[in-house]
């Protein structure tokens, strides 16, 4: 079962220390999933004490003033001596160049992350709104959900609109890196599948100090990580990838304390792997079930979501159905043909058309 050591999580504006020097801050985001959580790590350097600042929220007035809050109460007008940026999904790099711009800090990224997130915010290296969706249209989201180009056009805005720039230098972090801050060292882990070259953040602890794994959108306690194929690599096989990426957690602790990007501080960490692992498996079996008949990935939508679907959510929907179709035809499980339409189809192995 897993465990939640703080029971309600901070208010806007608010923070909780959940680990000395380690502080729980919450963002608002303007979707469904309403919250996004940052966190304040106490920090040194030069022998002057101030912060680091890992992930940034979406960039909005209401995220900006949140934030000039912290700065004056949480963090004592202290000076910030970086910006860590998971990955660069708008909600965690949306406020990067605002902050960096406010305080001087400098951004620390994985490369591949910072060149998409100037990538997304450019409509450069395939990440324009016309490439995905021609991956779109090849699954069938065309034919069988006409207000597809709506739903690509609010999924394509809602990225501009929280990722007003990105800065145009930064401090290159890679798989292995170990990064000092206050008392802690934390090791740097990269993971993928939900995005390209995702950092996680793990603190081994001490006789001192607890173990604290900031797990970004790669662990989260209660809803499960999107992972999609995309218009830039239409062949990818992400849900690979993800579900590999937990090799790299297998000897952390099961005592370490999880700082997840959504949802409640936690302890339980293989607990919810093996959870992820077993969700993955159930949709798996029961796409593989419904393709018995050859099925584009728009077609089979509703086996892997219950729920309607508004169009921010369409489509992550569909980069996940395909996402898991490539799995299961990776694995030789599945044949993929195109019918006269070019849409992709998708039928069980042993099955005959």
């Amino acid at each position: 079962m897993l465990t939640y050591p703080c029971e309600n999580p901070p208010n806007h504006g608010e923070s909780i220390e959940v680990a000395p020097g380690v502080f729980w801050i919450r963002m608002p985001l303007p979707f469904a999933l309403d919250h996004i959580n940052l966190w304040l790590l106490r920090d040194r350097k030069d022998g002057v004490d101030g912060w680091t600042i890992v992930d940034t929220g979406y960039g909005s007035d209401e995220t900006h003033a949140l934030w000039e809050r912290h700065f004056a109460e949480t963090m004592q007008s202290k000076p910030v001596h970086r910006i860590i940026v998971t990955h660069y999904h708008p909600d965690h790099v949306g406020c990067a160049n605002w902050l960096h711009e406010h305080t001087g800090a400098p951004l620390w990224m994985t490369a591949t992350e910072f060149m998409s997130a100037h990538a997304a915010a450019d409509d450069a290296a395939g990440f324009d709104r016309d490439n995905s969706a021609q991956l779109f249209i090849a699954h069938g989201l065309a034919r069988a959900r006409p207000d597809y180009a709506a739903a690509q056009a609010t999924r394509t805005a809602a990225f501009k609109k929280g990722v007003a720039k990105v800065p145009r230098q930064f401090v290159r972090i890679m798989d292995g890196d170990e990064i000092r801050i206050g008392a802690r060292v934390w090791h740097v882990k990269t993971v993928f599948g939900h995005a390209p070259e995702h950092a996680v953040l793990f603190s081994a602890g001490d006789e001192n100090t607890d173990q604290i794994l900031i797990s970004g959108d790669q662990v989260l306690p209660r809803i499960s990580t999107n992972v999609g194929v995309w218009g830039n690599q239409p062949e990818a096989n992400p849900l690979k990838q993800f579900l590999d990426s937990f090799d790299k957690f297998k000897n952390m602790p099961e005592t370490t304390q999880v700082l997840p990007s959504h949802g409640r501080v936690f302890t339980g960490l293989h607990e919810r792997i093996a959870e992820y692992k077993l969700h993955h498996q159930e949709r798996l079996a029961e796409l593989s079930a419904a393709i018995m008949e050859p099925k584009s990935a728009a077609e089979v939508l509703g086996v892997l979501f219950k729920r309607p679907l508004d169009n921010h959510q369409l489509i992550f929907a569909i980069g996940e159905a395909i996402a898991h179709l490539h799995y299961l035809w990776y694995r030789g499980e599945a044949t993929r043909t195109q019918d006269a339409d070019g849409v992709y189809l998708f039928q069980r192995v042993g099955m005959k058309h």
